[in-house]
């Protein structure tokens, strides 16, 4: 089966919903993670200072034709703590990248990134027919590489240079896989943990 272009769509489970991103998260969005430096430290970028700056790089990520961003919103409340994004779709050889993603710092470590992750890996491979999802972080993010060795992320390589950080130094990209036939296996693992 050859893999499809993922349309804006909403996925959601018991913790999450993962939804098209518009104006109407920018308030909830920018109240978690605006002018917070930390939460987007190793996004590309600086932290956006106002709602504006905010909805600018948000309307940037829409506008991409080969990115599908995803609000995240907790179920419990029912606001957007981050956001999340299928990018560079359709990937080269039936594979897609999960990029872009961040959430409020209330948030980390809580199970929302795995909750994220198991819906958007679970779509990719059982309804876009992708064979390989694709996950890279900043080589200095050791906390991004540990989340993403968590969910099954196998270290593929690194990038040297890849790209220069907001600060003007050189970023190596570290990226990492997920093949379908792996996925199974990691599924069941973080089925409890993402709870």
């Amino acid at each position: 089966m050859t893999a499809q272009m993922p349309a804006p769509l909403t996925l959601e489970d018991d913790t999450v919903r993962l939804e098209p991103l518009t104006d109407d998260h920018l308030p909830d969005l920018f109240a978690v993670g605006g002018n917070d430096d930390e939460v987007w430290r190793w996004v590309t970028g600086p932290a956006p200072r106002t709602e504006a700056e905010l909805a600018r790089i948000a309307a940037q990520l829409v506008d991409t034709a080969d990115h599908v961003p995803f609000a995240v919103v907790l179920k419990e409340s029912g606001r957007a703590v981050g956001w999340t994004t299928y990018i560079d779709t359709p990937g080269y050889a039936d594979s897609i990248e999960i990029g872009w993603t961040w959430y409020g710092r209330a948030l980390w470590r809580s199970g929302v990134n795995t909750a994220c992750k198991i819906l958007l890996i679970d779509h990719a491979f059982d309804k876009l027919g992708v064979n390989r999802v694709q996950l890279k972080t900043d080589n200095l993010n050791i906390r991004s590489q540990n989340a993403i060795r968590r969910i099954g992320g196998v270290h593929e390589g690194t990038l040297r240079r890849h790209r220069r950080r907001t600060d003007g130094t050189w970023r190596d990209s570290v990226y990492f896989g997920i093949l379908d036939d792996e996925w199974p296996a990691h599924r069941a693992r973080l089925t409890g943990l993402a709870r």
